[in-house]
Formats: structure tokens, sequence, C-alpha cells
């Protein structure tokens, strides 16, 4: 009678080694969940950053492209203006064109074509990153969740060796996460 209670005090042991595995995954399931929700909301907001600053530099470019459009079209017609009008034509001709080419160009405000373009990049940039470290923490998540099934098997089966492969797909969860968070581009899954 000794000898069972004994072995069912082994077994209960070994049930509070699978149950504390469940619950580190779940922990690490929750912060992958968390991270993986967090970089997906980060590259949302980044692609819609870049689309917003493509359509800027779009509309300062179809702006700056009329804009010189019609000092062109002023210095032709200043040839068959009369001479007291051409003066003041050609003053039209110099305000658009300095227009022109501030629009090209306007590093205090951050609202040139070179800047909004730089800009835009740069939004896209980190979309990318976000994006693919949510993929990382995605697949950490998935990695954590089958490991969490493995485990839950092997207490039910009494087959030690699910535990052993859900400890070391938590392992590779917390690695995928690891990269998700501190080197998103290292591993190109995706």
């Amino acid at each position: 009678m000794a000898g069972h209670g004994h072995g069912a005090d082994h077994g209960g042991d070994g049930h509070k080694g699978v149950a504390l595995l469940i619950a580190v995954l779940a922990l690490f399931l929750a912060l992958a969940e968390t991270g993986a929700k967090s970089a997906q909301t980060e590259a949302l907001a980044k692609n819609v950053e870049a689309a917003n600053l493509w359509a800027f530099f779009q509309a300062r470019t179809i702006r700056q492209t009329t804009v010189r459009t019609a000092a062109e079209q002023v210095a032709l017609d200043m040839a068959a203006a009369p001479e007291g009008q051409r003066a003041a034509m050609q003053r039209q001709i110099e305000a658009w064109r300095a227009t022109a080419t501030r629009w090209e160009s306007e590093p205090d405000t951050g609202e040139g074509r070179r800047e909004l373009m730089a800009r835009a990049k740069a939004a896209e940039e980190k979309r990318d990153t976000a994006s693919t470290a949510y993929h990382n923490y995605e697949i950490g998540s998935a990695a954590f969740q089958v490991a969490i099934v493995l485990a839950s098997a092997s207490i039910i089966t009494g087959v030690g060796l699910l535990a052993m492969v859900a400890g070391g797909l938590g392992v590779v969860g917390v690695i995928l996460s690891g990269f998700a968070f501190w080197a998103p581009h290292a591993l190109h899954l995706f």
C-alpha cells in the first residue's frame, strides 16, 4: 500500500513538472501574442503613414508640374504681349519658378518632394520591420500552442517524450519571439 502511494506521488510530481511547463509556455504564448498584436498595429500604422506621405508627394508633384507648365506658357505668351505687360509676366514667371523650386526641397518644413520621399521610404522600412516581427511572433506563438497541446497530451497519455518535445518547441518559440523583438530581419521565414 505504501508503495502504491509512493508511485502515485511520483506520478504527481511528474504531472506537476508538466503543469509548470504548460504554465510557462502559456506565459510565453501570451507575451508572443502581445508582441504580435503590437507589431501588427505598428505595421498598419506605418503603412497608412507611408501611403499618406506618398499621396502628399504626388499632390506636390502635380502642383509643381502645373506651376512649371503655367510659367512656360506665360514665357511663350510674353513675346506677343504688349511691352507694359511683359514686366508683370516676367515677375509671375519668376514667382512660379521659385515656388516650383521650393516645392522640390523644403528642409525647414520637411514637406518638399525630396523630404516627403525620404519620410515615406522611412515609414515603409518601419512597416516592413514591424511586419517581419509580426510574422516571427506568429510562428513563435504557433510553436507555443503546439507545445502546450503536446505537454497536455503527455499528462493524459503518460508519454514523457511528448513533454520533452513540448519543451523543445517552447525553446523554438522563445527563439523566434526573441528574433521578433530584437532582430526581426535576422530570420527570413517569409
